[in-house]
Formats: C-alpha cells, sequence, structure tokens
C-alpha cells in the first residue's frame, strides 16, 4: 500500500531537479511514490525524469502536460495521487531522507489529519541563510479547537507538510495566481481536528535569484484575494466564532506578508494602487493601528522579533511615511 504521494510540479528546471529527485526517491519511507509532472518544460527536464523514472520505475510516475502554471499542476497531480497522505515538493528543492517516513509515522501516532516540519533557507551553494521555525513552544499533538491560536500563526506553505487526502476531496489549488498556498492551505486546516509537528528542519528551501517570489509586480493583489476567500470560507467552518483568530490571521497574511510584498514594488503607480487596496482591506476588517503593531505571533509580539530593517519598514509604513519609505527604497 502507498503510504504518502509526493506531487511534484516541474518547470524549467534542469539545473536543480536532479538533487530533487535524489533526495526524494532515497527516502526511508519506502512504499512512496513520486508524481513527477513536467508542465511544459522546453528545456532538459524531462531527460531527468525519463532517467530517474528508468532507475526507479516502482516509486516515479511521469506525466507531461501543457503548461498550466504551479496550481494546475499540483491539481493534476492530485487527480492522480492514490496515498493515504499527499505531500508537495517544488522541483528546486529538497527534503532530508527521513522527513515522509517521520511525518508519516505521526500522522498515525497522533491521527492528525496534516502534518508540519521545520523549514531552512538556503542558497544555491548550499549555505543555509534562515531557518523557519514553524510551531515553536507546542506538543507534537495539537487540538485545534483547544490551540486555534495556531490558525493566526502558521505559515502556509504546502511543501512542509503531509495531508490526509480526504481534506482535498472537494478542495484544488486555484489556478492563475500566485500565493496559492495562501488562498488553499488555510481552508485545509479549518477542516482539520488534530495537526502534528517535528521540530526537524527536513524542507530545503532554495533561494533563487530568478524566482518569482523577486518579482515584485501587481500580482501582490492575490495575497488580499486569497486572504479575502480564507475569509469566506472562515464564516463556514466549525470555528467561526473565533473572530480573535481571524483577526490575526488578516493581520499577518494580509498586512504584515502584503507590506513584506510591497516593499520592493518599483514602480510607484503600482505601489500607490496597491497600497490604497491595502488601506481598503484594513478599513473592512476593521483593523486598527494598534493591533497591527500589538499583534503577537506564537506569544511574541510580532513587529519586535523582526530584523531591525524591517522593524522600521513597518514603523515608517504605520506612521503614513510612505514617500519617505519610497526614497529609502
Amino acid at each position: 500500500m502507498v503510504k504518502v504521494s509526493i506531487i511534484v510540479p516541474v518547470y524549467q528546471v534542469e539545473k536543480y531537479l536532479r538533487k530533487c529527485l535524489n533526495s526524494l526517491v532515497k527516502q526511508t519511507l519506502e512504499e512512496i511514490e513520486i508524481l513527477v509532472i513536467n508542465d511544459g518544460s522546453l528545456d532538459d527536464s524531462q531527460l531527468i525524469i525519463n532517467e530517474f523514472q528508468k532507475q526507479y520505475p516502482l516509486k516515479i510516475k511521469s506525466f507531461i502536460k501543457e503548461n498550466g502554471g504551479l496550481s494546475d499542476a499540483r491539481n493534476f497531480g492530485l487527480d492522480r495521487a492514490t496515498a493515504e497522505f499527499i505531500g508537495f515538493v517544488d522541483s528546486d528543492d529538497e527534503v532530508s531522507k527521513t522527513m515522509f517516513e517521520e511525518m508519516y509515522n505521526l500522522a498515525l501516532r497522533h491521527q492528525a489529519e496534516m502534518v508540519i516540519c521545520n523549514i531552512q533557507k538556503v542558497y544555491e551553494q548550499g549555505n543555509c541563510t534562515q531557518k523557519l521555525t514553524q510551531i515553536p513552544n507546542m506538543p507534537e499533538k495539537i487540538n485545534l479547537m483547544e490551540n486555534f491560536s495556531v490558525f493566526a500563526d502558521l505559515s502556509y506553505f504546502a511543501c512542509n507538510k503531509i495531508f490526509k487526502r480526504e481534506l482535498f476531496d472537494h478542495k484544488r489549488f486555484k489556478k492563475g495566481v500566485h500565493f496559492e498556498d495562501i488562498q488553499l492551505i488555510p481552508q485545509l486546516v479549518l477542516n482539520c481536528k488534530t495537526i502534528a509537528q517535528t521540530q526537524n528542519y527536513h524542507y530545503q528551501y532554495l533561494e533563487r535569484t530568478d524566482s518569482i517570489t523577486k518579482t515584485h509586480t501587481k500580482k501582490g493583489l492575490d495575497i488580499l484575494s486569497a486572504v479575502e476567500d480564507v475569509n469566506l470560507y472562515f464564516h463556514q467552518s466549525p470555528y467561526s466564532d473565533n473572530t480573535k483568530e481571524l483577526k490575526n490571521f488578516n493581520i499577518l497574511e494580509g498586512v504584515y506578508t502584503y507590506l513584506a510584498y510591497l516593499a520592493f514594488v518599483k514602480e510607484d503607480s503600482v505601489f500607490q494602487e496597491m497600497n490604497q487596496e491595502l488601506k481598503d482591506f484594513i478599513a473592512k476588517h476593521q483593523i486598527t493601528k494598534r493591533e497591527i503593531l500589538f499583534y503577537q505571533r506564537f506569544g511574541k509580539n510580532y513587529i519586535l522579533s523582526l530584523p531591525l530593517k524591517k522593524k522600521i519598514y513597518y514603523f515608517l509604513y504605520l506612521a503614513g511615511l510612505n514617500q519617505f519609505i519610497r526614497k529609502l527604497l
């Protein structure tokens, strides 16, 4: 029986793909399937996929489709996955060899619908640039009804989690948008009763200079659209009475995450348009400057926990000194 289906969308990653697939075929969990979805790559990615499929025919399942973007490729994999749990790995990243064994065992031990691990950001040379601890100071097993504060504290990456397949029965990644993880993963959390976690840094996230995260355009507005989709779903969920946590989610993702993106928008007219959208979002959800400044993540003041440069940026923005910020940036 296949225990975990790992979905790997591939697009123009011949430089990184071999490392990624090597880390997957060497997993200590033997009962896995690796669904490699070639999303219309024009480079030599498929040659590398063919090589791995020939060497590991019982693990690698290769698919080729027309280019449709990350969400479309993930959804393609979801439609073909057969395992009890689903994982997603980006094709330029790597994972530790014990990642899926530990996370699958945690899911069984705690009857969890979702399991989360920590992330390390690395440069292409392999050196670690940042450790992203996901749920500090909380137990291995988290009963969501009793610890719902995690909803507002989590980082909503798809790649450092495994999901019970039933969570996707009526859910798919939204196509044609950026920040699809922010749009979908919180909705999946709202369908969970129990989350499990490990403090091991199993996932190695590659910081590429040419990645989509380095291109800052009006696509950043998709962050606010994603957050609004979560707001709508939240009110239909079993956790709908937890309005404080929803507001905190809006502050973290709709304000801080959005502002972090906005900081790198170079075109002034686009910056001003996106800035107005943020003001409208804050007004709509009745978020005060005090609530933003005193927002706590994992029990600590969020803005004070940040590096000095980020502190200054957020304080200047909240003080209304946008033009000064533009000059600094």
